[in-house]
């Protein structure tokens, strides 16, 4: 063991009695984002907070949570320069962190999992810059599933993790550190890889969200690869809101990862949002659990909970899913594996965990005309799945059928590995994104948990809908969804209309019926084809607020619909009856000298059953 992974925790105990905070600190650490920044503007410092981190960690022993921990000293000098910044411009002021332990951290070794492999890293991870940039606090490096290559957990000369909730069950992998030190309390939030569930998995056994971002959305340089084409950084957090914000701090293009991605601005486009939505299940003879029972009656009460969140759940064929699935293992990407890691595995196959090298090793047998066999199946099933998002905003899935003990993975390591991913294991594939979500708890404590899977660049839709699964008493705010600009309608675009095919032809939702703002006075305009009104406010006005509706439209699309609208008709600032502003119609005033006030009915409909 090298020296960087020795230490010593003899600075970290309190030693502060004027501050009777920090026997709190100590005692009852808690990490939530909201918590720290409560304890912060009550006069904790991080100098205080990395205190209690550190000492709860010495409690507790090194393995098999850490295969590394930042040295005392530096973690020190590191909390006394963020309490020197202004926290305003912080967004994770002073927020301890884990990272999985093939992220380079310079000064520190990674490992992947192999202390065969390891080097001392000059430069740190792309991301984990970011993230210490917010104000957040790095910790250690976590343990996990040997170069990433495993769901349970258990592939791992460092000890394998369990389950915080029994520990004769696994905690998942390959990001199993991250996970638990997340689930233990040791730190508010981690990062892991996912490739083919490992930043989902854990999630699941651990009571976590468990963010599976875009395809290269999160910088992916200073990351050991696995499949470098599909490997995506994923966090792990408490909520789903916690998530967001390390999400936003970490996000963003790198020109230094080639697989990087810009966002253009935007994140997807989720118009559905706003208001009522179309969620996937599978057929029902898909489902797969297991015999676990328990696991399927919490899954049962997730699709009845997505439909009272204003969801409607259409069953669906998850079979050409499954397919692209299956080419992760079972075709030539595990060739990926080995380009990833070739001259090492020449060298020192031996020093490898035998199932990790019986993976990789697998990898040799395939040919480019079997990669490009490969692709083209893939695109194939990718069509094939268009249809279903073509028809379906989001798709609900459990996040695993079942979990394991470490008993009955050491007995069958290979079978059930494979178990543990057949909810997961298409994600990457298709250039999907994914969010595990905490989903209840089964009856011998052990948690459950399913994920809400959309297109690329649908991160933020998910995970406000996360958000509302976890707290779905909360009021869902009338904000524009991502993606989309709000555009209130008055008059021909309204449902029904002979122009309400403008809205959906570009893919815009209804988010609500309601009113404007009090002042606004309604007009229909004389020769217009179709008929159409004038919506006009008029200063220090009594008027009622007239009927709108609010649409939620994809922006990308938004400039097509604005160069569709004639004269005397323009778009711009519309203020409704809760005070919120959206774009909306507006007419010019010179048109209203020749028009019919109609402002007493209300509405446009209300005055079109009159004529």
């Amino acid at each position: 063991m090298s020296a960087l992974r020795t230490f010593s925790l003899r600075q970290t105990r309190i030693s502060n009695p004027g501050n009777a905070r920090s026997d709190v600190i100590v005692n009852d650490l808690n990490l939530s984002l909201t918590a720290l920044n409560e304890a912060y503007d009550a006069g904790e410092t991080p100098i205080s907070v990395l205190r209690g981190v550190y000492s709860r960690i010495e409690a507790g022993g090194l393995n098999p949570i850490w295969i590394s921990l930042v040295p005392w000293d530096a973690v020190l000098a590191r909390a006394a320069e963020v309490a020197r910044g202004d926290r305003e411009k912080l967004p994770l002021y002073g927020v301890p962190f884990a990272v999985k332990d093939n992220m380079d951290v310079a000064g520190l070794e990674t490992t992947a999992g192999c202390p065969a492999f390891a080097y001392l890293a000059k430069e740190t991870a792309t991301v984990v810059l970011r993230l210490e940039a917010a104000g957040a606090i790095l910790v250690g490096k976590t343990n996990m599933d040997q170069f990433a290559t495993g769901l349970v957990g258990t592939r791992t000369p460092y000890g394998a993790c369990a389950s915080v909730y029994n520990a004769d069950y696994i905690s998942g992998g390959s990001s199993s550190g991250s996970a638990v030190a997340v689930a233990s309390g040791l730190v508010s939030f981690s990062l892991g890889t996912d490739t083919a569930g490992s930043g989902r998995v854990p999630a699941a056994f651990n009571n976590l969200v468990g963010l599976k971002p875009t395809r290269g959305s999160l910088s992916t340089h200073g990351v050991v690869p696995a499949c470098r084409t599909l490997d995506c950084v994923s966090i792990f957090a408490r909520t789903a809101t916690e998530a967001k914000q390390v999400f936003d701090a970490a996000r963003g293009f790198d020109a230094l990862d080639p697989y990087s991605r810009p966002s253009a601005g935007r994140d997807g486009q989720a118009p559905w949002l706003g208001g009522p939505f179309r969620f996937g299940v599978p057929r029902r003879d898909q489902w797969e659990f297991f015999g676990d029972a328990e696991a399927q009656r919490l899954f049962e009460a997730s699709v009845l909970q997505l439909e009272s969140l204003g969801g409607t759940a259409a069953e669906f064929d998850l079979r050409p899913f499954q397919e692209a699935a299956k080419l992760l293992y079972s075709g030539p990407w595990v060739a990926e594996r080995l380009a990833a890691l070739k001259p090492f595995f020449e060298v020192h196959a031996d020093e490898i965990h035998p199932i990790v090298r019986g993976i990789i090793e697998g990898g040799a047998k395939y040919s480019a005309v079997d990669c490009y066999e490969a692709q083209y199946r893939l695109e194939e099933l990718r069509r094939q799945t268009d249809v279903f998002w073509a028809n379906t905003d989001l798709m609900l899935l459990p996040t695993t059928g079942t979990t394991y003990t470490h008993a009955e993975v050491e007995a069958e390591p290979v079978r059930l590995n494979s178990n543990l991913g057949i909810y997961t294991n298409f994600v990457n594939l298709l250039d999907l994104a994914a969010i595990a979500v905490p989903a209840g708890f089964r009856p011998n404590g052990l948690p459950f948990g399913v994920s809400l899977i959309g297109p690329a660049q649908t991160d933020t839709a998910l995970l406000a809908m996360a958000a509302r699964m976890q707290q779905p008493s909360d009021p869902w705010p009338l904000t524009s969804p991502p993606g989309c600009t709000l555009l209130a309608v008055v008059g021909a675009h309204l449902t029904g209309q002979p122009l309400n095919r403008q809205l959906t032809e570009r893919g815009a939702r209804l988010v609500s019926t309601t009113k404007t703002a009090l002042g606004y006075r309604l007009y229909a305009l004389p020769n217009t084809s179709p008929p159409k009104p004038g919506l006009v406010r008029a200063p220090g006005g009594e008027g009622p607020g007239m009927e709108v509706e609010v649409w939620a439209m994809p922006t990308a699309h938004f400039g097509s619909f604005v160069a569709e609208v004639p004269a005397p008709l323009g778009i711009g600032g519309l203020e409704l009856a809760d005070g919120s502003i959206v774009k909306g119609f507006i007419c010019e005033p010179y048109a209203l000298e020749s028009a019919v006030e109609i402002t007493q009915f209300g509405g446009w409909r209300a005055y079109l059953v009159t004529i």
